[in-house]
């Protein structure tokens, strides 16, 4: 069998305060939401910009680091993986969700000097998203 790459970096700026909750087994899960600009110029001259938005799920001691020192509006490097979610919401429709499983956040407006070591985490273990 070959191993395969599943791997996104992006940085852009938190959307909204981060939102911590704890599994049935008391594991911490932070979500929040990060926006990535794009410029370019279009053929005729003019000035074009695209914002993509994207849903991130931290897990355990990385959670709490991004509950903690995360805000709305600060601007963040993250690393991590792809996770799809699916099921059927409550009127029977099938749903999914697309996330990045955080692996690593890094501050970049400046961070306390606590969270700048704490934040780097590897997060290998799997469960699955209450939310």
């Amino acid at each position: 069998m070959t191993r395969g790459l599943n791997k996104v970096m992006i940085i852009g700026n938190l959307g909204q305060d981060p939102e911590m909750r704890y599994t049935p087994s008391g594991r911490p899960l932070t979500k929040f939401r990060v926006a990535t600009n794009r410029s370019w110029t279009a053929e005729d001259g003019e000035k074009q910009t695209e914002t993509e938005w994207f849903n991130v799920v931290a897990w355990g001691k990385l959670a709490e680091i991004c509950n903690q020192y995360l805000t709305k509006g600060q601007r963040v490097y993250v690393e991590g993986r792809l996770h799809t979610r699916h099921w059927t919401d409550d009127e029977g429709n099938y749903r999914s969700a697309t996330e990045i499983v955080a692996q690593e956040m890094i501050m970049l407006d400046g961070r306390p000097p606590a969270a700048e070591e704490a934040a780097r985490t590897d997060q290998t273990s799997e469960e699955e998203f209450p939310f």
